[in-house]
């Protein structure tokens, strides 16, 4: 969460521990097995506080990508598998308003990683006309240095909202943007980014309730979001493949695919935070890269305006008469806890 929001935020934090009351996840259809989940590391640099980032590095083996949230200068780490800073990046020209995300891709042209980083925070839902995500070009070598940036500002069709989520297609290569929200949605960026004019997300699809980041796997085939109660996968269609239960974090925030597709990497913000690595159910792991023609088809729904994105966490895109209900207790909960404490700080 960023600090830019004030009250916004404070509200958002306790409306997310509420709704955790209310919302504890049913059994997964498919979970993780207990033994299965690792703690990979710990993020060792003191300058690392608010990891709300995460990916893997497309051309480093065993090298991980981090940033801290809002308030911090656009910096992120490569850290090894160890949780150890091996370099220490600068990105030029670019603002961090509220850095909520990442996403790391392989260009097919050239074969070099790139990197994408989202400003998208905005706990007014408002306070800033547009949002950007800014990319970047992996470096060949992991050594402290500054790096220039592509900025690409983006603006919702139908209005501002908060989000901590993006993700890029590796077979379409559209970027993704996943609102913060009890009702969430997920956001398709034009086929064609323009630097030199404010490109127009477009509403695709919903979202699990309060999501909080969203990856796409390395070969296509599914991708995942994350909440702060649990993580699902879907299939780029929009079906839901499975529900994996995270382990417990102190606030999760991040969430990303190792380089084989084959368990999820999941992060939470704090000093000294760890990486889990939660593998997939046996049904849930990729089994084949999309065929262009269903990757074709899908950019024609994309195109069409029909969803093609994730539906809400229960499998469907629309708000239930016990979803309503959920979510009016949790409010008038959260209301009534912010109503003490400000009596009491009078």
């Amino acid at each position: 969460m960023g600090h830019d929001g004030g009250v916004g935020d404070f509200v958002t934090r306790v409306l997310a521990a509420v709704a955790a009351l209310f919302l504890l996840p049913a059994a997964p259809a498919f979970a993780a097995d207990d033994d299965g989940t690792e703690k990979l590391f710990v993020f060792k640099d003191p300058r690392i506080t608010e990891s709300s980032g995460l990916a893997v590095s497309p051309t480093h083996d065993g090298v991980y990508y981090t940033h801290n949230d809002s308030a911090a200068a656009p910096t992120f780490y490569a850290v090894d598998g160890r949780g150890r800073t091996r370099a220490t990046f600068q990105v030029r020209g670019a603002e961090a308003r509220d850095w909520e995300a990442m996403a790391a891709t392989k260009d097919p042209a050239t074969g070099r990683g790139v990197l994408w980083f989202a400003d998208i925070g905005d706990n007014l839902d408002g306070a800033w006309p547009n949002v950007s995500v800014y990319k970047v070009t992996e470096p060949h070598t992991l050594r402290d240095a500054t790096l220039p940036a592509v900025r690409y500002r983006f603006r919702y069709a139908d209005g501002a909202r908060n989000a901590e989520g993006v993700m890029i297609n590796p077979v379409t290569g559209r970027l993704y943007v996943v609102s913060k929200e009890f009702a969430g949605s997920v956001y398709a960026a034009p086929k064609k980014l323009r630097s030199d004019k404010v490109n127009v997300l477009r509403k695709v699809g919903g979202a699990p309730i309060m999501a909080t980041d969203a990856a796409y796997a390395p070969d296509g085939s599914s991708y995942v979001v994350r909440t702060y109660f649990s993580a699902t996968l879907f299939k780029p269609s929009g079906e839901t493949i499975a529900k994996v239960t995270m382990p417990d974090l102190k606030q999760a925030e991040s969430i990303a695919y190792t380089a084989d597709g084959k368990a999820l990497l999941t992060g939470s913000e704090g000093p000294g935070s760890p990486v889990y690595r939660v593998p997939l159910p046996d049904r849930a792991r990729p089994t084949a890269t999309p065929s262009p023609s269903s990757s074709s088809r899908a950019e024609e729904r994309e195109e069409s305006g029909s969803p093609v994105a994730a539906q809400a966490d229960s499998g469907g895109g629309g708000l239930t008469v016990t979803d309503v209900l959920i979510w009016l207790a949790a409010a008038a909960a959260a209301i009534g806890v912010i109503t003490f404490l400000a009596r009491r700080t009078r």
